[in-house]
């Protein structure tokens, strides 16, 4: 993994491995996923996440470590602590890479499933608030979900790289995805086991690239 040596992300994908030893192959599809995110986030883009179910739940989370410290605090700058002028709020705000989860909007959500189409909930928002530069990572075991399937289609049209996270099934997104990343199960639990230690490590080794140890 040349890309990674002397990189703060290098240690965390090798204690991933260590780990669990299952992941060395996926290991290798994640590092070219934070390479596509680290081109994204260095050009102030926006990392758009969804799934369905457990996969939904993980959206969420991989947004919340991304939004504020992860293992480790990221205050403020100075100059920007300078500007809020409040120490009460400066000294408590964390910097954090932009993450926005597709679940996050349920009067929109619930409005344009029950007048339009749900299975469009996704790629509706997307077209609406993605730009080129931006990612999308659609998380589903089988990978076929219809809605992430959609959404990956008009992220394609806009110019947004597309980050499948997946099993080994090989279904439908994958022909949508500029990357798959796969967890070698098929069976949707052992899926999701697996992708846990997979995005975590995900986030470390990019908040270790923004934000140092």
């Amino acid at each position: 993994m040349n890309t990674l040596i002397n990189n703060p992300g290098k240690e965390a994908l090798e204690e991933l491995v260590e780990r669990y030893p299952a992941l060395e192959k996926a290991s290798e599809e994640l590092e070219k996923c934070y390479l596509i995110l680290c081109e994204c986030f260095r050009k102030d883009g926006i990392l758009y996440l969804c799934g369905n179910g457990g996969s939904a739940a993980d959206a969420e989370h991989i947004a919340g470590e991304l939004m504020k410290g992860f293992l480790s605090l990221r205050p403020l700058p100075e100059e920007m602590q300078k500007k809020i002028g409040d120490e009460t709020i400066s000294s408590s705000l964390q910097q954090g890479l932009r993450a926005v989860s597709l679940l996050s909007h349920p009067a929109l959500s619930s409005a344009f499933a029950n007048d339009v189409d749900p299975r469009l909930v996704y790629a509706q928002q997307l077209y609406v608030m993605g730009r080129e530069g931006d990612v999308l990572m659609g998380i589903t075991t089988s990978g076929n979900a219809k809605n992430v399937l959609a959404a990956f289609k008009v992220a394609k049209a806009k110019g947004i790289k597309t980050v499948l996270l997946t099993g080994e099934n090989h279904g439908l997104c994958e022909e949508f995805a500029d990357l798959a990343v796969h967890a070698p199960e098929k069976a949707t639990y052992k899926v999701q086991e697996y992708h846990l230690p997979l995005y975590h490590t995900l986030c470390i080794m990019l908040e270790r690239t923004f934000y140092g140890k």
